[in-house]
Parts: structure tokens; sequence; C-alpha cells
């Protein structure tokens, strides 16, 4: 029986080696969380601030404003979302680079550095389609396009870390097709993609593997 006992130990032993060599563990559910948070209150800023400054209410009604007040709207909304992207991705940064420390461990490995590529080739992608969407004028088609790409590279990095990283990307990519036909309510898919589905999955990930 002992020896049965210290069998199991060892398998168990060996399969968390293998799963640590092949999988980014040190992703932090807080880096889910303020990330969250962060796109909840560009979104508010954007309503607020920066569309009712110029009497619209939706990012799909910047054809009903003059050419250069549409204009210097669109780069508030762009300045808004980048913020909004610089401040995530440094929380995910600083919550990874914790817990790692935390656990001993390097956060920069092998693994990690296919995580990084396989995120920024749809990510790219996807900002540079974003960027011919806005010189096209196809308004009402950035967030759908943000949310989808967005998704495809979460599923692209999934392999490579929790496997609910692989579920949120596909609840993005639907909640991203779900508003190309509502392109008037394009912030409220916003703070339910980049927000609310965020807060979950961090708060998830975080009960799971951190408490």
């Amino acid at each position: 029986m002992e020896k049965n006992n210290e069998s199991a130990e060892e398998l168990k032993t060996i399969r968390k080696i293998m799963e640590e060599s092949t999988k980014f563990l040190s992703l932090s559910g807080l880096s889910g969380v303020f990330p969250g948070l962060f796109a909840i209150t560009g979104a508010v800023i954007a309503y607020f601030l920066i569309l009712d400054s110029g009497s619209i209410r939706y990012p799909a009604d910047f054809g009903n404003l003059p050419g250069n007040e549409a204009v210097t709207v669109k780069w508030r909304m762009v300045i808004d979302a980048l913020s909004v992207l610089f401040l995530s991705l440094a929380a995910a940064v600083y919550f990874s680079f914790r817990k790692a420390k935390r656990s001993g461990k390097n956060i920069w490995t092998p693994v990690s550095r296919r995580l990084l590529v396989n995120l920024l080739i749809p990510l790219i992608t996807g900002g540079l389609f974003i960027l011919i969407l806005m010189i096209q004028d196809y308004i009402q088609l950035i967030i759908p396009g943000l949310l989808i790409f967005y998704g495809l590279a979460l599923i692209n990095a999934g392999k490579f870390t929790y496997r609910e990283v692989f579920y949120l990307g596909i609840l993005e990519i639907i909640t991203g097709l779900a508003s190309v036909f509502s392109p008037a309510q394009g912030l409220i898919f916003w703070i339910f993609g980049f927000g609310i589905l965020h807060i979950i999955y961090g708060l998830f990930l975080y009960r799971k593997y951190e408490e």
C-alpha cells in the first residue's frame, strides 16, 4: 500500500514537472481583474467625456460629426483605448512577475516566449486591421474587430498557459460577432467583453490557483 502511494506521488511530481515545462503558470488572476476594471473605466470616460464632447453618444455616430470634429473625437478615442491597453499590459506583467517571484520561478522562459509570440501575432494583425478600418472610416466595425482579434490571440496563446484563457478567447469572439449586429451598442459590448468577462475570468483564476 505504501509503495503504491509512493508511486502515485512520483507520477504526480512527474506530471507537475512536465506541465511546468510546457505551460506558463505564472499568469495571475489579478492580471485579468485589473484590465477588466481599466476597460470599464475607459468606456465610461469615452461615453461621458469624449463622445459627449462631440455631441454624439456612440462610436457608430461619427458620421454625424463635421470633418474636423470627427477627427478630433476619433483620436481622443484612440488615446483612451491605448491608455487602457498600456495599463492592462503593465498590470498583467506586474502581477505575473509578482506571482513568479513568490513561487521562486523565472518569468522569462522558453514557454513564456512562445506564449508571447503566439499572443502577439493575432494582436498585431488585428491592430493593423483596426488601423485600416479607422482610415477607411468603418468605425462601426472597430469594436467587433478588437474583440474578435483579441479572442483569437487568447485562443492562440491558450496552448501555453491555463486552459481558462482558451475559453475566455471563445467568449470574446462570440461577443465580437454579436456586436456586429448592434454597432450602436459598441461600448456595451466593450464593457462586457473586455470588462466583465475579464473580471469574472480573473477572479475565477485567482480563486482556483492562488488562494
